[in-house]
């Protein structure tokens, strides 16, 4: 370097040797001077992307695949899901139909059930001897059996919500509009079995149906039709037990049962002469005789041989009661309920029911409920012809104390006070107890006793009512022992002993206008008594 160089720019020792230049450099630079035109030498070559371009587009490649993948998974997911839900869904609805099918709808094979013939007049829902339903039937028709079982017992999940139905055929006369007003679940239950009743029909000639599925179905179905209670559903029951009538040979017990039901069904339609004919012919098929068409019924004392017989005579006569009764024909209906208790005291009961098996109880405690029906009959009717009320006093307290002895049996209670009993203080009302075990395990048992427990506490209820009416005239404390038997009455109509003097509810089975009565004769017997109280 020149001397001028080095003394314009003086250079550190230290940083020297950085700055020496190659001659070889230095002299290709000089040859080399910069003109105007001459252009920058190029850092990439031609063709290549930008690099900020290229980071964009592969994070926007990175982010749709994410994207996709994301939607991908959750329909992968879903599906699955899906798949899984309706399995278990399916599955579940097929196990409560497998229960029904095997536990609910199964014949009761017990051999004393048999010999009372409990299993002869339990339910049948086309399943035959071993219960369920009629394969014949196929998938569909068996389901809808089931459903509607499901429908009428487990009900439909909207309580007591009501609905239009659509079950009558037209036969009978529509109500205001064309509306029938039902519960939910008996409609839905009476159209479930109106598909499989179609069903069957429709497969009837093909001959693997059972001879006697259509009948039962149609007794299922006249069954809820009758508990509807509206008159078009009575008109389309009554039609459906016709058709049942038509296939039955007109003999048997079998037969009988569609007779009381058909006589049953005119009395509440108001056909009172055929519901007469059909009672007179429940009787005498009973009886096995043959039914000529007489006036009017004749009740025989000879005793039925089969149990289920002298349970359904029991009923035609406690129906023929009440039909003479209402009708004004007194000197008649009391000749019917006198002969009628006669032959039921006449029927050999169990020496205790303790020693009894369970169905021999059941059947003698359904005979003894059914004569208190008929003592209460009998009291009405001897109060209207008589001036003295002590003779309609006598059979209501038998028939009061016949019916809690009933009640007190089905729910496995002592017939004495439990804190005496060694007296004869009688059980306190138990209108909450539950039916015995016994009974709700048998599958054959389980409806008539619950159906039993339920009328004879209403049975109860209505004697000691009647009683507390007819004692309160009486001039030696006549109303207190009113009050005593209005107390009792509503103890059995669902109050319990120590909410007597609240305000009271009606228990289950209980109607309210029957709980407004017993109310109201108690709130007045309550304050007599209060005003007799405070005389001097």
């Amino acid at each position: 370097m020149s001397e001028v160089f080095r003394s314009n720019f003086p250079i550190h020792k230290a940083h020297a040797p950085f700055l020496v230049i190659s001659p070889r450099v230095h002299r290709r630079h000089q040859s080399q001077p910069p003109t105007s035109h001459s252009k920058p030498t190029p850092w990439r070559k031609d063709g290549e992307v930008d690099q900020p371009t290229v980071l964009i587009e592969d994070h926007f490649t990175r982010s749709t695949m994410f994207t996709l993948d994301f939607f991908k998974r959750l329909a992968k997911f879903s599906l699955v899901g899906i798949f899984a839900l309706g399995i278990t869904g399916w599955t579940a609805f097929e196990g409560v139909h497998m229960w029904v099918e095997k536990v609910e709808l199964a014949a009761d094979q017990d051999s004393e059930v048999q010999r009372w013939e409990w299993a002869a007049d339990a339910e049948k829902w086309s399943g035959g001897e071993f219960g369920g339903t009629d394969p014949a039937l196929g998938f569909k028709g068996r389901h809808a059996v089931r459903s509607s079982w499901i429908a009428q017992n487990w009900g439909t999940g909207s309580g007591a919500s009501v609905i239009g139905s659509n079950a009558f055929s037209g036969r009978g006369p529509q109500g205001a509009g064309g509306l029938n007003v039902v519960e939910a679940r008996l409609e839905i239950a009476q159209s479930f079995l109106s598909v499989a009743l179609k069903i069957g029909e429709s497969r009837m000639s093909s001959g693997k149906l059972r001879p006697q599925t259509i009948g039962e179905l149609l007794c299922r179905h006249a069954a809820i039709l009758e508990r509807m209670g509206t008159r078009e559903a009575l008109f389309e029951a009554r039609s459906q037990y016709e058709r049942v009538w038509a296939g039955l040979p007109g003999k048997g017990v079998d037969a009988a049962r569609i007779a009381l039901k058909l006589g049953d069904l005119d009395h509440r339609l108001g056909d009172t002469e055929d519901a007469l004919a059909w009672w007179t012919r429940a009787l005498h098929l009973t009886q096995g005789s043959v039914y000529e068409g007489v006036a009017g019924p004749t009740i025989s004392q000879v005793v039925p041989s089969s149990p289920s017989a002298q349970r359904t005579t029991a009923s035609t006569l406690v129906s023929l009661s009440a039909y003479y009764s209402t009708s004004g024909q007194l000197k008649r209906a009391q000749a019917i309920q006198e002969s009628a208790l006669n032959l039921l005291r006449s029927i050999p009961s169990p020496p205790s029911l303790a020693a009894a098996s369970p169905p021999q109880a059941l059947h003698a405690l359904y005979l003894l409920h059914r004569s208190s029906l008929l003592s209460i009959h009998l009291a009405e009717v001897l109060y209207a012809l008589q001036s003295t009320p002590q003779p309609s006093i006598q059979w209501l307290t038998r028939a009061a104390e016949s019916s809690e002895r009933v009640a007190l049996a089905l729910a496995g209670l002592p017939f004495t006070h439990p804190d005496a009993p060694g007296s004869t203080i009688p059980h306190p009302p138990a209108s909450e107890a539950s039916l015995v075990s016994v009974f709700t395990k048998s599958p054959a048992m389980h409806k008539p006793a619950k159906s039993l427990l339920r009328d004879a506490r209403r049975t109860a209820a209505e004697a000691w009512n009647l009683l507390g009416i007819l004692t309160e005239g009486e001039k030696d404390n006549g109303m207190e022992r009113a009050l005593e038997c209005y107390e009792r009455a509503l103890g059995w109509a669902g109050v319990a002993a120590d909410r007597v003097g609240g305000i009271g509810e009606a228990g289950e089975g209980t109607l309210e206008a029957e709980w407004k009565v017993l109310w109201g004769n108690y709130v007045r017997a309550r304050e007599a008594t209060r005003k007799q109280a405070v005389k001097p």
